[in-house]
């Protein structure tokens, strides 16, 4: 069990962080690296379930459908691109790392983290947020805490 996880922190976190850091400076997902983060995140769960990754793939497809969909949305309300391809695909990599139950919990911290960190820098309301860098963070913060076996901590106290 410990080598699994140690083996999927070593994958996701770097790559999380390589998403955030190109996003931030160029807001863009390039699909050549969230597409194999997706397949990992499967890969992953039927390596450290040995069994079929039902949770992973689920979770992968509702990330992107529900995001790509909202993008769609918007694209069509606005004439304008608001949430991008790369986001929903990133979230289908959470999915994919955390499953499907972990999604909105991912989705509330992302929003919440770029919701803070706009109001407080003061930028223009029509100014460009990279999305993903957020998302990131949110996958980051959800993998860590999904792998605390918090039955055993409670336990403690």
């Amino acid at each position: 069990m410990i080598l699994t996880v140690v083996i999927g922190s070593l994958v996701l976190y770097p790559m999380l962080w390589r998403l955030a850091s190109i996003d931030r400076a160029t807001f863009r997902l390039p699909s050549r690296l969230t597409l194999p983060l997706v397949a990992a995140g499967i890969a992953w769960s039927a390596w450290s379930q040995r069994d079929l990754p039902w949770g992973a793939v689920l979770g992968a497809a509702v990330g992107y459908g529900v995001f790509a969909l909202i993008g769609w949305i918007f694209v069509r309300l606005r004439g304008v691109e608001g949430l991008g391809l790369g986001d929903a695909k990133l979230l289908a990599a959470g999915g994919a790392w955390t499953g499907l139950t972990t999604l909105p919990w991912i989705v509330l911290l992302a929003a919440l983290g770029a919701l803070a960190a706009t109001l407080a820098s003061r930028v223009d309301r029509q100014a460009r947020v990279a999305f993903g860098p957020w998302l990131a963070v949110a996958i980051g913060i959800c993998w860590t805490v999904r792998l605390v076996p918090w039955n055993d901590v409670v336990a403690q106290f």
